[in-house]
């Protein structure tokens, strides 16, 4: 397992004024390479620690940034170890932090490919991930076909280039996500490696048999772990306990699939992370997990022993057929990428994460804690809390001080070269943008250069439905919520409406898309607002839709700064009769300053869909005189 230091950047930053930046963003911030260098890197050797970079959007900054941080190290490119993630496909399909459009992005893949071929030959140059699709609601056929045929797709793109296959096969790496079904995470492993041969020897012929091995790291799965939440019945709230310390116990057993299956290095989540980011104590826990399963237990010197094991080699074989069933359907397409502008992958992992949702909260799928074996006291964890306002003070003071003391007129000449590049698509753009690193050129900067020829990409989202309601065995129960949607638009001639929003930085949308889903099926209209919206574009969005509540879905920590400006927004414009209910990873402790800014309800991680509803419809209900008639 390797010593890794894991690195979390902004990844759709595209402003360049630093007041802009700082506007409803929640906590990424621009940077530039004196800030990486100054104060990330500080007292760090980049020759001597293998660096993971989970950077895909903005890649190229990023990587650039790294890279001349190392120069300033008198660190040679060629002595660089690591990984960058610059998997763009996935997050067309899931993750949402791209900025260009499919094909430009790809285009910038097969750069990267092409320079660290060249100049880094120990850094892997991608890290092709199945964990996001898992976080999405993907099931283990699904995650491994469609990462698979993401990584066939990447190495057509390294071709493109007019490169070799065995010029940067061997630095292709994958990343899987580790759930709670045991065996079947075992055996996705299993015939990942013998897929990606398979398919890389039909498919590209290699001369190096390091081609075609399935190098991987793993993480244990956040989505789940369970949170200690407030839950709301009506208007009335009160602490429920859904076991957080559960967590530690999951977060073993993934991590035991994980090695089992063949990891070659391993991420195990803290236990609070459904809640906030991790304390030092959570973290210290996480990381012991794995150093106890690899120094105590002798389970890592043992290669593939579930080898030979009928259950598990008939295990292994299903999800292999399963899985090549569906890339060849992604190959008739066209491959990924064409697939990937259809919005086929994208829909198909929504209708299994609503499929999922609802045999949760059917009590079907049992989670101990949350809909078995459940508490009925517990003290509330300690959470981390980090004061977002200062921290973005601080960084928009050290971006326009270093603006005032390096060479502009050389920054300008070398953003218009990146411009000139992404047009006549001649030069390598990672070259140039690390040229611009050196300048001391922002993120924003050199990624607004690209955006002036490649455009910013805007996904057009469909809303699946029936999916949720059909397998939703409580019938009783949605039924109920049904018929009081009726009810509503008897009474106020419309359905209850809602638009569904993430704010700032925020890509994760999984549980946005559940609950849109879940409550079209219950008879909600259900808008589905972009994502990245600042808060005074979801009251435009709102507005414009006519809706009766704005449901905020918060996963990355800007709750406390993003809700109560889009209630001052509201203010401003004299339309509180829009309800604001927020849910997601919110920490009990910040509920009250939600409330006191104006909050209506608040949803935690566990709430059951269709009790969601009826607390909505309960306050729809209670201010009943303040909902506006339809247009006549």
């Amino acid at each position: 397992m390797e010593n890794d230091s894991n690195l979390l950047y902004p990844h759709n930053m595209s402003q360049s004024n630093v007041v802009k930046i700082s506007e409803s963003l929640g906590y990424s911030i621009n940077c530039t390479v004196s800030i990486v260098n100054e104060i990330l890197f500080n007292n760090i050797s980049l020759n001597k620690i293998s660096t993971s970079m989970t950077m895909n959007g903005a890649v190229l900054p990023i990587m650039a940034m790294f890279i001349v941080a190392a120069e300033e190290q008198n660190v040679k490119q060629c002595e660089l170890q690591g990984t960058i993630q610059n998997d763009i496909l996935k997050e067309f399909m899931v993750r949402n932090t791209y900025i260009f459009p499919p094909k430009p992005s790809m285009r910038i893949i097969s750069d990267i490919f092409s320079y660290t071929s060249k100049n880094m030959p120990k850094f892997n140059s991608i890290s092709i991930s199945g964990y996001h699709m898992q976080e999405a609601g993907a099931d283990a056929v699904h995650e491994l076909a469609f990462t698979i045929a993401n990584g066939i797709e990447y190495c057509r793109a390294g071709l493109k280039s007019e490169m070799k296959i065995d010029d940067f096969a061997s630095r292709l790496s994958f990343f899987w996500g580790i759930g709670m079904n045991f065996y079947m995470e075992i055996a996705k492993l299993r015939a990942a490696r013998r897929l990606w041969a398979n398919l890389m020897k039909e498919k590209f012929n290699p001369k190096n048999k390091k081609s075609c091995v399935l190098r991987c790291h793993s993480q244990t799965s956040g989505w789940s772990l369970t949170a200690q939440v407030l839950i709301l019945t009506g208007i009335d709230h009160f602490m429920d306990y859904f076991d957080p310390y559960n967590n530690i116990v999951r977060t073993s057993v993934e991590a035991l699939s994980a090695i089992f299956g063949g990891t070659q290095s391993l991420h195990t989540n803290s236990y609070d992370e459904a809640v906030c980011l991790p304390t030092n104590f959570s973290s210290r826990l996480a990381r012991n997990t794995q150093l106890i399963l690899q120094e105590e237990t002798g389970i890592t010197n043992v290669i593939d022993p579930w080898a030979g094991s009928y259950m598990m080699e008939e295990l292994t074989d299903e999800i292999y057929t399963k899985s090549l069933e569906l890339i060849k359907e992604i190959e008739s397409h066209g491959g990924m990428t064409q697939a990937v502008i259809d919005g086929i992958p994208k829909m198909k992992i929504e209708e299994c994460a609503a499929k999922k949702q609802a045999k949760i909260d059917s009590d079907e799928h049992v989670i101990c804690g949350v809909n078995k074996y459940k508490l009925s006291h517990e003290d509330e964890i300690e959470t981390l809390d980090i004061d977002n306002t200062a921290v973005r003070k601080k960084q928009i003071n050290r971006i326009s001080k270093i603006r005032e003391t390096r060479d502009n007129e050389k920054v300008k000449e070398i953003l218009n070269k990146i411009t000139e590049c992404c047009s006549s698509e001649k030069g390598n753009l990672l070259q140039l943008s690390i040229q611009a690193a050196r300048l001391r050129c922002s993120v924003g900067e050199i990624t607004d250069a690209m955006i002036k020829i490649f455009g910013r990409y805007k996904a057009n989202d469909a809303l699946i439905s029936g999916v949720y309601y059909k397998h939703f065995s409580k019938k009783s129960d949605s039924d109920s919520v049904i018929q009081r949607s009726k009810n509503f638009s008897i009474k106020f001639g419309r359905n209850p409406r809602i638009l569904v929003a993430k704010l700032g930085q925020d890509g994760h949308d999984r549980g946005a898309k559940i609950i849109a889903s879940g409550f079209s099926d219950m008879g909600f209209d259900v808008d589905v607002g972009p994502l990245f919206l600042t808060p005074s574009d979801a009251v435009q969005h709102a507005i414009d839709a006519d809706v009766h509540i704005i449901g905020i879905s918060t996963l990355a920590g800007g709750h406390k700064y993003l809700v109560p400006e889009l209630i001052h927004e509201l203010d401003d414009i004299k339309r509180r009769d829009i309800k604001v209910i927020v849910g997601g990873v919110i920490p009990p402790k910040d509920y009250k300053c939600l409330y006191e800014a104006g909050v209506a309800l608040i949803f935690g991680p566990g709430e059951k869909i269709t009790n969601a509803a009826n607390s909505i419809l309960d306050l729809l209900e209670k201010n009943a005189n303040k909902i506006k008639s339809p247009p006549v």
